[in-house]
């Protein structure tokens, strides 16, 4: 196939009748050389891709961060190693709305495989991926993402599941404890056993928690237009916020980590939006 051949690449690509499990294995390959290792990080985003129409695969009004609202879009689940300013894209796997997955007909003659028609969240798609990547070797010390997948406690929790540390953004109004708080199995003397542990605190919202929390101004890298700075709260005070990865070292060291691995997500970010321009 020459460099010219556009219309034959396209019709290779389209295709449904290859599979791309080998091709994704050499990019993992090629992507932890590049990037991978305990300073790595796993980026888990959803990049929405703005389409006109009705008949391109997934295509519905839905949110797309691109332009900061709802619009007509297919959304694509990322997953990005980075390391630094070095960005390197793993995996992508295209959502499917209800308007997609209550619709067979419709997925049929858009030529979706019928194992791709069950209904899956972003995070449960950002999981399988996840396991993909890691039975493959990708070294990475931490996963990020932010409150679009970070909300919910299922994705929170599979990723603990699997031995991973994490840093997620949550929303204002998620319900947070202490890192003081511990839990109990109270036996029941009657009745049925107790199915959850009962917390030794009640929990409060995450915007009455960063009340009281010791924060940080720190800047992670340059921008175009001048440096990125923000503040940063204590993991001392608030490390449920912060996830796995608020545990070990001090307060200042956690901390600058953690900026660290904004810069890279901030990197991924910048790739996305070239890739969209291209």
């Amino acid at each position: 196939m020459t460099p010219g051949d556009y219309d034959q690449l396209h019709n290779f690509i389209a295709s449904r009748s290859w599979d791309t499990a080998p091709l994704e294995a050499i990019l993992a390959r090629t992507a932890d050389q590049l990037v991978g290792g305990p300073d790595a990080i796993l980026a888990i985003d959803n990049t929405a891709v703005l389409k006109k129409g009705e008949h391109s695969v997934g295509v519905v009004a839905q949110y797309a961060g691109v332009v900061g609202k709802t619009a007509n879009c297919q959304v694509l689940v990322t997953l990005t190693l980075a390391r630094r300013e070095v960005p390197v894209p793993l995996a992508m796997r295209l959502f499917l709305p209800e308007d997609w997955t209550d619709k067979p007909d419709r997925c049929r003659r858009a030529q979706v495989p019928e194992d791709q028609q069950k209904p899956r969240t972003k995070p449960e798609l950002a999981i399988e991926k996840a396991d993909r990547v890691l039975a493959l070797g990708v070294r990475f010390g931490c996963v990020v993402a932010d409150a679009g997948d970070g909300h919910g406690a299922p994705f929170r929790h599979a990723l603990s599941q699997r031995g991973l540390s994490w840093a997620v953004g949550v929303t204002s109004t998620q319900a947070v404890y202490a890192t003081t708080v511990s839990l109990t199995w109270p036996v029941a003397t009657t009745g049925r056993p107790r199915q959850r542990a009962v917390a030794s605190a009640t929990p409060v919202t995450a915007q009455a928690m960063l009340k009281t929390a010791a924060w940080r101004r720190l800047t992670w890298r340059t921008g175009t237009k001048g440096p990125l700075t923000a503040h940063f709260s204590s993991p001392c005070e608030s490390a449920s916020l912060m996830g796995r990865v608020s545990a070990g070292g001090t307060p200042r060291r956690t901390l600058a980590r953690f900026a660290h691995k904004q810069r890279s997500a901030w990197s991924i970010d910048q790739l996305f939006e070239l890739v969209q321009v291209r």
